[in-house]
């Protein structure tokens, strides 16, 4: 598939890219997706919930009244799970959420995300640019052009831009990535993809073998 790169104004050049049919041509796997994406969603979880149980809490060492004689059911402590105040049955505690995946089936995963927006037509090669200074008007101005204002974006860069991940740092709907830093997941949750040249050809590189 040939693709026209734009200016950031939205304007063709005389220049043209090739996006490889290993890469954005594949027949896509939805379970490799679904793999990867549960993965890191998983691995973005804290894990620093936690809760006391009936040893933990603070209290209910003494026995509350007599075992026998005063008709009521006996009763060992006041910290007992069925008081209020009580510890906590099964409750949560610090653990790790983290979900592993083989390295081949996150290559595919990612293969499979960019073959489905290419057959979308929702990839747009943009030429490589910087921003002099963070403004979020300036990447709201690029987004404008290329009629993106009002959609998720994944933006991919040639390397890292400090000035572009802050001025779009106020624009919920844009992520910034550079070059291989995407994931599956920002993939699959944005509807268009503006790729700068350099970003595409790090692509092929790395996933073109």
């Amino acid at each position: 598939m040939k693709l026209n790169v734009l200016t950031i104004q939205g304007k063709k050049t005389d220049k043209s890219v090739d996006l490889p049919d290993v890469i954005f041509g594949i027949e896509p796997r939805d379970h490799a997706i679904w793999l990867d994406v549960r993965s890191i969603r998983a691995n973005q979880r804290q894990g620093t919930h936690s809760s006391k149980g009936r040893s933990e809490v603070r209290g209910g060492g003494a026995k509350p009244f007599r075992q026998k004689g005063t008709g009521r059911a006996r009763q060992g402590t006041i910290r007992a799970p069925h008081h209020v105040g009580g510890g906590r049955v099964f409750g949560p505690h610090p653990r790790k959420y983290v979900v592993g995946i083989n390295r081949k089936v996150k290559r595919l995963a990612r293969k499979s995300a960019l073959s489905y927006r290419a057959k979308e037509k929702n990839i747009v090669i943009v030429e490589n640019f910087s921003l002099e200074n963070a403004k979020t008007q300036d990447i709201l101005k690029i987004l404008q052009a290329f009629e993106m204002d009002n959609q998720n974006v994944l933006l991919l860069t040639e390397k890292n831009e400090p000035n572009i991940c802050l001025s779009a740092k106020n624009l919920h709907k844009i992520e910034v990535r550079e070059g291989l830093g995407f994931s599956t997941y920002d993939v699959m949750r944005s509807e268009k993809i503006l790729m700068q040249e350099g970003a595409l050809l790090k692509i092929n590189e790395v996933y073109g073998k």
